[in-house]
């Protein structure tokens, strides 16, 4: 770790960003902010110089990620497509990658329950990653 750093830099170009995209079907009323609808956020880490770069590569990568998906039609016939919103987060990465493990981000949380701590581990079986029920 870099022993003194600006919380808006990285010192060695790496960022991760949070890409938020949603499906909308054609037929949808625009103006109804309550409707229900599927989305997608999309964790990616990112190569640039600065924040300004970060940013700009990280829109272009949600805009990217949007082609192909467009104007697709559900088993009903009902047409649609995937909308890019934007990003929920951006973020500098302190560390330059270890084989053994990085940190790659952090939050400080003060003055909260050592309960609420506690209720955020999660047992080996209940990660994500040992889930192998199939979603679809």
């Amino acid at each position: 770790m870099v022993d003194k750093y600006d919380k808006n830099t990285s010192p060695y170009g790496w960022w991760v960003a949070v890409t938020v995209e949603r499906f909308q079907f054609d037929d949808e009323d625009l103006n109804n902010m309550r409707r229900r609808c599927r989305a997608f956020t999309n964790t990616i880490i990112l190569k640039a110089t600065d924040r300004e770069q970060a940013y700009s590569k990280a829109v272009e990568y949600g805009e990217l990620g949007i082609d192909g998906k467009s104007d697709w039609s559900d088993e009903k016939g009902r047409k649609g497509r995937w909308v890019f919103e934007g990003l929920s987060s951006l973020m500098p990465i302190y560390e330059e990658f270890d084989p053994d493990g990085s940190e790659i981000s952090f939050v400080d949380d003060v003055g909260i329950t050592v309960g609420r701590v506690k209720s955020w581990v999660r047992e080996k079986h209940e990660l994500e990653v040992f889930d192998d029920g199939n979603d679809e």
